[in-house]
């Protein structure tokens, strides 16, 4: 579970692997390869099942299959119509019936030069899909220092 890649979500995020992107400074290469188990309905099922409180299933990857990644992310929607569905994409734009059944859609490949999606110099954007709105809302993830508060850091006079 994850907290701070679709705001205010508490997501289930699954790795997808196979990616073609190859992005130089990837922070998952690993997923570069055709590696880890399948991921089915079945799967998808259990996951959820054994992950009580989440409201966000969001989708590390996509891999190269376009029409089975669809169905997957379908299943969600059919089945679990409490949930929201995310998808972190490298791709600089998706297919348009993914923006049919995704609520969020990260777009853009990570340039080291630019940041990571946290970052206000970032090329990444990450969507909140509203009907046939997209709503950049990238802004809310940006980190804007730490709160000595929140991480029990003693706080220092400026």
């Amino acid at each position: 579970m994850v907290l701070e890649e679709i705001p205010g979500k508490v997501s289930l995020a699954v790795d997808v692997s196979n990616c073609p992107l190859r992005c130089p400074g990837c922070h998952s290469p690993f997923l570069q390869t055709d590696t880890g188990e399948e991921l089915t309905t079945e799967v998808i099922d259990a996951l959820i099942a054994d992950n009580f409180g989440v409201n966000c299933f969001l989708f590390f990857g996509e891999g190269q299959d376009d029409e089975t990644f669809l169905d997957l992310a379908w299943h969600i929607r059919d089945n679990y119509p409490g949930l929201e569905i995310a998808l972190y994409s490298g791709r600089t734009e998706v297919p348009n019936p993914y923006w049919r059944v995704f609520n969020y859609i990260k777009l853009g490949p990570y340039m080291e030069k630019y940041g990571p999606l946290n970052k206000p110099t970032t090329n990444q954007r990450l969507y909140k899909v509203e009907g046939l709105r997209r709503i950049d809302i990238t802004p809310q993830i940006w980190k804007h220092g730490i709160d000595p508060i929140v991480t029990g850091a003693t706080p220092t006079r400026p």
